[in-house]
């Protein structure tokens, strides 16, 4: 089959691989698209991989072949993917399996294969039905409203004035959540006009450019000088986390959705002043991934607007190269097989 693979001396590299087949207990699926991921670029650029590994997490896909012992399954079947969990540890018992200390196992994050292939060899406890009304582009962006949905649900918020920092998918997917959840005014911090736009087009009130204009201006602006009630980082920059105190009402919710590597200096006389809770946010689960297909299904969401291109497997490496590692690109999306 056709697949992509990763290189330490080539970087992506477009070739042919053996063709997975279903072992007993597994499921091989046929991908339609796969959405390239942040954490796939950070995993490329850290060389956080083996040799000859297949990244890909972002999938929708049909069953191919179902093995030996797998019920409930069968070939036809329109699905995407997300990590196992036992369902029996504290965690998973708790309502957080996506921190299951047992049985996890993952799709095109070092563990199994991914999906910047035709095939994939999954488990059954990966897989999550696609409902009708839900196209193969629209599945694939599912875990990415799924993370902000995620972030959303971590912060407790229940409403109000909201500023999202970042404007790549997951602060679009958070636009877009805020203005169906009713959170108004949203204002989107972002550098790059054409996450602008579609941020406006998600539904922000407004959407600057914090290198050239006066963010503290809008924020005076939209909240009559009160801060805004929920503030969502979504750009990956430490220094956001400070500044979103500066920004935050009395009693707001500070809410960190993207992976931060760095330090960031908390001005905790900030903190304490406004009593602002601040948390954080990693990965979906199962559950939020169905409700967000759900909405998809129902029209409510859609996350085709932010594809900024289509491309196959064969132009990856040249598009990774050219456009997504220098940040034109809002998400990419490989039509790998037959859609639906």
């Amino acid at each position: 089959m056709k697949a992509v693979i990763c290189s330490r001396k080539q970087g992506l590299v477009f070739t042919e691989v053996p063709t997975p087949q279903a072992g007993p207990g597994e499921v091989v699926v046929r991908v339609a698209d796969t959405g390239v991921c942040g954490s796939d670029i950070s995993f490329i650029k850290k060389g956080f991989f083996e040799e000859g590994y297949i990244l890909g997490h972002e999938i929708s896909a049909v069953v191919h072949q179902v093995g030996q012992g797998v019920e409930g399954i069968e070939p036809g079947q329109r699905v995407m993917m997300r990590p196992t969990f036992c369902g029996q540890c504290a965690f998973c018992t708790s309502g957080k399996p996506h921190f299951c200390s047992e049985y996890r196992r993952l799709l095109g994050v070092r563990d199994l294969p991914g999906g910047f292939a035709e095939y994939v060899r999954v488990l059954p406890g990966m897989l999550i039905p696609i409902p009708e009304g839900v196209d193969s582009r629209n599945a694939a962006l599912a875990e990415v409203f799924a993370s902000s949905y995620h972030g959303l649900n971590c912060s407790q918020a229940q409403g109000g004035s909201a500023l999202v920092m970042g404007g790549g998918p997951i602060g679009l997917a958070m636009v877009a959540l805020l203005k169906l959840h009713g959170f108004g005014p949203i204002l989107l911090s972002e550098p790059v006009a054409a996450k602008r736009e579609v941020g406006l087009a998600f539904g922000a009130d407004a959407a600057v450019d914090p290198l050239r204009e006066n963010l503290g201006y809008h924020v005076f602006d939209l909240t009559q000088d009160r801060g805004f009630d929920a503030v969502f980082e979504c750009s990956g920059i430490a220094d956001n986390v400070p500044l979103a105190l500066d920004f935050i009402a009395v009693q707001g919710r500070i809410t960190v959705v993207s992976v931060i590597s760095d330090f960031a200096r908390i001005p905790m006389r900030r903190l304490t002043f406004t009593e602002a809770k601040l948390t954080a946010s990693i990965s979906n689960t199962h559950e939020e991934n169905k409700q967000i297909l759900q909405w998809m299904a129902q029209g409510r969401l859609d996350g085709r607007p932010m594809i900024s291109e289509i491309i196959s497997l064969e132009e990856l490496p040249q598009v990774f190269n050219e456009r997504i590692l220098a940040g034109k690109s809002i998400k990419t999306l490989l039509k790998i097989g037959p859609e639906f």
